[in-house]
């Protein structure tokens, strides 16, 4: 191989390699809407509908009759060869998924002030939850109140 070639090639090889760094390093911050993934039909399958997921607050005329704590769910996704929405739509149903179980181990009824809480920090909407997805991997962190909420 003559030294100006292999040093085209060394160059080649240094930027892909620099270009799947950057590609395995993105973190893209998506807000999506709630109402779209809760009406999709893996959520309406999947998510009982005895139990209420109330993202920002308390449903519209409830209150609360008993408290069963407060628990985060942090799930992630593996997004290769999905969109960007779609995988963090998966993980937003790994976490409600995780949160129906809490909801049935302690007796509750619902899950209540559901807010996004990706890398602990607290951001609340009732209409969109916050997702970050990569190269690979899409997570959705939330954290809420499991309750029993008054008849």
């Amino acid at each position: 191989m003559k030294k100006g070639m292999l040093t085209t090639t060394a160059l080649a090889l240094t930027l892909s390699l620099l270009a799947a760094g950057n590609a395995q390093a993105r973190d893209t911050k998506l807000m999506l809407s709630i109402e779209e993934a809760m009406n999709s039909a893996d959520f309406q399958e999947k998510l009982d509908s005895t139990i209420t997921f109330s993202f920002g607050g308390l449903p519209a005329g409830k209150s609360i009759g008993e408290r069963h704590g407060n628990y985060t769910s942090n799930k992630k996704t593996n997004a290769f060869g999905k969109s960007d929405e779609a995988a963090c739509r998966w993980a937003l149903l790994s976490a409600l998924l995780s949160f129906q179980d809490r909801v049935r181990s302690e007796g509750g009824n619902a899950v209540v002030n559901l807010e996004s809480y990706y890398k602990a920090n607290p951001m609340i909407s009732t209409t969109e939850y916050e997702c970050h997805a990569g190269g690979v991997i899409a997570g959705v962190a939330l954290r809420g109140d499991v309750v029993t909420l008054a008849p």
